[in-house]
């Protein structure tokens, strides 16, 4: 696994909504308006766990959502969650996990197609106060460039860094900049879909996080 020849990682760079924060709910119940709103296929309470075993870019052929209309889509759904913030919260264990992290000296990264306010709203002062680097806004699939920009500001190699998160997109982005990844099984994405995409790990709980960092 990479991260493991040359010791101890020191990058954590984490996805947030479905790995750092329990949004899913909120996603599923928005979903339909924002397809009436954009003119793509709505989705049936029973297309819900199927579409969580689909990558991102067959979900979009599924939606029938033209690429051209995604920025318009992400700004609006960072809208909505701003107006509907009260109602997003951690996992349970996910403060402790990024107490721990920071206690043992790793580097703590979020990158998110969601919006830094957002994800500090969320997070609350003493959380948002461990996350030494954001990049945010990213489009759904420029996660590969932020990851790169995380490890020029941090000075941190791909081989000392691993990148968790909940979805096919963030194991493949890994994978583009060398970098080790952890799939989480608690998010927007189905346990057997990420463990066909083989990461590195896949884990079942946030309290497995840390043992990422163990030597």
């Amino acid at each position: 696994m990479p991260g493991d020849a040359t010791g101890l990682r020191r990058l954590a760079i984490f996805d947030f909504d479905g790995t750092l924060a329990d949004s899913f709910p909120w996603f599923v119940g928005v979903l339909n308006g924002v397809a009436e709103r954009y003119g793509f296929k709505p989705v049936e309470p029973d297309e819900v766990e199927q579409l969580r075993g689909y990558d991102a870019r067959r979900i979009m052929r599924h939606l029938r959502v033209p690429g051209w209309k995604l920025p318009f889509i992400a700004n609006h759904m960072r809208g909505l969650m701003a107006r509907d913030i009260d109602g997003v919260r951690l996992f349970d264990g996910v403060p402790a996990t990024l107490q721990a992290l920071h206690g043992r000296g790793v580097s703590i990264a979020i990158v998110s197609s969601n919006s830094a306010d957002n994800i500090r709203r969320v997070l609350g002062p003493e959380n948002a106060a461990l996350v030494t680097h954001l990049g945010c806004g990213s489009s759904l699939f420029g996660k590969p460039a932020k990851f790169r920009r995380m490890m020029r500001q941090t000075g941190i190699p791909a081989d000392r860094a691993i990148a968790i998160g909940d979805e096919l997109r963030d194991i493949d982005a890994a994978r583009r900049v060398g970098m080790a990844c952890a799939a989480v099984g608690w998010g927007y994405s189905r346990v057997d879909a990420l463990a066909a995409h083989r990461p590195d790990r896949l884990l079942t709980r946030v309290e497995e996080i840390a043992g990422l960092f163990d030597g």
